[in-house]
């Protein structure tokens, strides 16, 4: 850092670029060495050099905005220049490290010990129960409420979560770690933001293995509080590589008051029994009745599919499970994910918005158990 005969306190910038985070990694620029150079004129000029992880980062107009913003709070600044300049491969590396330590095969941080991120796979037994507009109404609410949210699209044929959160941007590439895109607050992942256009995924079982690893492991997640999949109906292939890939996560059973959905339900949360996960909890979605010309209230799709369910799996299991909520039918749910922006973010207030903010808080406020955690104790041996 360079100074002259100025007003500017140099300690007092270094600490405003402290408080900017770097959008796709979500640490501070200083900790993670993206401040080349700080110049200050002594007219209160200030030019800032930032390192760039790669040359075509999409996220320079936001690194521009907080930085500048960041640094014009500072006393005597009279005006702020952003410029850039790209990492070297040494640079990067030192940054790999950092971030992901120096194991040379990456891990999926959530399966370790020691994770404290809770992990909820978000199944149904048949399509068109909803499951993927919860699965990002739900995200949008935790992360609206404060926690760090992560969304794998493990839906690899049928991909919906980017178009659903209105995500446009593609990852980016750094030493190895894919920084995901951002959307109301939370990372996304899904396979849709490497295919071109519209086109087909034509893959057989060990490719899908293969890109939900790249996901939990490849991906920069971050710390997260909450990791969301969601998961393609029924209890094939990308259902058992997730029971394989995170033991620890959590079925929620997404299902609608019908009984042929509720049958199906059924079966996708009775996997739990081979794959020794254990079960969130039950949502029944297209909840209550909707009414016709003259008021008359109209089941739909019949009425107590949720917690027939809930009750099912409890037998079935042998342990509790809870009917989290009941998501009443509204139109703009699926508008919400045609234009990408959910409901629970559009309108909070709303009978569905409102059910589903209550579901994200009972999960998001849920504990982690100690299960399969080190408790750092190490036995005294006998003499």
């Amino acid at each position: 850092m360079q100074s002259g005969a100025t007003t500017v306190d140099p300690d007092k910038i270094n600490a405003a670029l402290a408080t900017v985070n770097d959008p796709e990694i979500r640490r501070p620029l200083t900790e993670i060495g993206m401040i080349k150079n700080v110049d200050i004129d002594p007219s209160g000029s200030v030019a800032v050099t930032v390192l760039l992880t790669v040359s075509g980062c999409p996220m320079r107009d936001t690194l521009v905005r907080d930085v500048s913003n960041a640094v014009a709070t500072v006393p005597g600044v009279t005006d702020v220049r952003v410029d850039f300049d790209v990492m070297s491969d040494e640079q990067r590396t030192e940054l790999r490290k950092q971030l992901r330590g120096d194991s040379a095969e990456p891990v999926i941080p959530f399966a370790q010990p020691g994770s404290l991120t809770r992990v909820y796979a978000v199944a149904s037994g048949k399509g068109g129960v909803g499951k993927s507009s919860v699965t990002v109404n739900l995200a949008a609410a935790m992360a609206a409420q404060g926690l760090s949210v992560g969304v794998v699209d493990a839906d690899i044929y049928g991909f919906s979560v980017p178009r659903m959160l209105g995500v446009t941007a593609r990852p980016t590439q750094v030493e190895g770690m894919i920084m995901p895109p951002r959307a109301h607050g939370m990372a996304v992942i899904s396979i849709g933001m490497f295919t071109p256009g519209n086109a087909p995924v034509v893959w057989r079982g060990p490719m899908l293995h293969r890109a939900l690893q790249q996901f939990l492991a490849d991906v920069y997640w971050g710390d997260l509080d909450v990791l969301l999949l969601d998961l393609p109906p029924g209890t094939g292939d990308v259902a058992i590589s997730i029971a394989q890939l995170l033991p620890s996560a959590e079925l929620l059973i997404v299902t609608t008051p019908q009984m042929a959905a509720r049958e199906v339900a059924e079966r996708a949360g009775a996997v739990a029994l081979q794959t020794h996960q254990q079960i969130a909890g039950v949502i029944e979605n297209m909840s209550g009745p909707v009414y016709d010309a003259n008021g008359k209230a109209i089941e739909l799709f019949g009425s107590g599919g949720g917690q027939a369910v809930a009750d099912s799996l409890t037998e079935t299991t042998g342990t509790r499970v809870q009917l989290l909520g009941q998501v009443p039918i509204d139109v703009r749910l699926r508008e919400g994910g045609d234009s990408g922006k959910p409901l629970v973010l559009d309108d909070p207030q709303s009978g569905a918005g409102a059910a589903l903010h209550d579901i994200a808080a009972k999960l998001g406020q849920r504990e982690r158990g100690l299960a399969g955690m080190s408790l750092g104790i190490t036995p005294v041996s006998k003499l």
